[in-house]
């Protein structure tokens, strides 16, 4: 017999994450929610990390929007960083929160966290993110961000 490992023995399934389970955060908003599939993976077969900063950056806006009260852009991804891979057939959940209002942008923070299919009720960070967001006049000049009123 050969020390080589058959080729024919069958694949083993990838190994869940062993990432800590984490508590998702009570004092931000739960924006967004998906679900990724197999077009959205990398050669390494984890969900390519472009597809998750566009997911983020939808996530964020939905946070400026209200106060942007308008057109708005993003002008800056203040940091971005991959804890965790995700995989095909994770549920993300976005959170995010209010950071900052400056005089014509609004900084925003986003959390990711995924359940794995097959172990629902259990999540991991698996991405958290700072962004900036830039109200924009009609000509897409900045313009001021109005100041939110006390409720």
């Amino acid at each position: 017999m050969s020390d080589h490992p058959s080729t024919h023995a069958p694949a083993k399934p990838l190994p869940e994450t062993t990432a800590p389970k984490v508590q998702l955060p009570l004092d931000e908003k739960l924006v967004l929610k998906v679900i990724p599939m197999p077009r959205d993976v990398n050669a390494n077969g984890d969900i390519f990390g472009g597809w998750v900063m566009a997911q983020v950056d939808l996530a964020g806006a939905v946070i400026a929007a209200p106060y942007a009260n308008g057109r708005m852009a993003t002008v800056a991804v203040n940091e971005f960083i991959f804890k965790q891979p995700v995989r095909v057939g994770d549920i993300l959940s976005f959170y995010g929160k209010l950071v900052r209002i400056g005089r014509t942008s609004i900084t925003v923070k986003v959390e990711v966290y995924a359940e794995h299919f097959r172990a629902q009720g259990s999540y991991t960070k698996v991405t958290e993110a700072s962004l900036t967001y830039v109200a924009l006049d009609e000509h897409g000049k900045p313009r001021e961000v109005p100041k939110p009123t006390a409720s």
